[in-house]
């Protein structure tokens, strides 16, 4: 019994720390930038989950909800490139080429969400994810000092959806100790404009700015 309330802390942590976090696409916060983790891809293309968190960031920039998405993920091979297949999708759905930034590497949720505040420069954001997935995002971007607010995206409850769970209690653990820790990513680099750069563009059309990016 110990053993299993041991267990269930850092869960129960991420529940207590996110609580007023969470909302859904038609109430979440109006600010500049959306943050898109990967989820994984098919034969080159998002994988259903992945396409279902690109989607609610399509709908948020249809709806003048965000300015800018920036889509981060693995593209640790050369064969495998999760930002760029991230891009494309969006582009298909609407969203302007220039309104997307890519981090390629986003190698886990600590590493997105140093690398969205000390390389990308953002302040605040709306991060897209799964339901099972966006409590353990919002926790550590907070903890990475992103002020953070979740979408979790409704999925099919499957074998992957209940594999995704399971999974978080374990990596609630991690995440834990990542915001205690606070590690560096696996790649740090240089800072990025790219962000910047994008609202910039959106500026020059006459677009209203909003808080959510650190001007280097």
């Amino acid at each position: 019994m110990a053993v299993c309330v041991l267990a269930l802390l850092p869960a129960t942590w991420l529940f207590v720390v996110t609580g007023d976090r969470l909302r859904t696409v038609d109430d979440a916060p109006r600010t500049d930038v959306a943050v898109v983790f990967g989820a994984g891809l098919w034969e080159g293309e998002p994988s259903p989950y992945l396409a279902h968190r690109l989607d609610a960031a399509a709908q948020l920039y249809r709806d003048g909800r965000i300015r800018v998405v920036l889509v981060t993920g693995d593209n640790s091979r050369e064969d495998y490139d999760e930002p760029d297949a991230m891009r494309a999708y969006l582009t298909r759905h609407g969203v302007p080429g220039k309104a997307v930034v890519s981090d390629y590497a986003g190698f886990d949720t600590w590493d997105s969400c140093v690398r969205a505040k000390k390389i990308f420069g953002v302040d605040r954001a709306v991060l897209i994810s799964q339901g099972f997935h966006i409590r353990r995002a919002v926790a550590l971007c907070e903890a990475a000092g992103v002020s953070s607010y979740g979408v979790g995206v409704d999925d099919r409850h499957d074998v992957t959806w209940y594999y995704g769970g399971a999974r978080e209690v374990f990596a609630a653990g991690k995440a834990v100790v990542d915001s205690v820790f606070r590690p560096d990513p696996r790649f740090l680099g240089h800072r990025e404009s790219g962000v910047r750069e994008a609202l910039g563009v959106r500026e020059a059309l006459g677009v209203r700015e909003a808080p959510g990016v650190r001007r280097h």
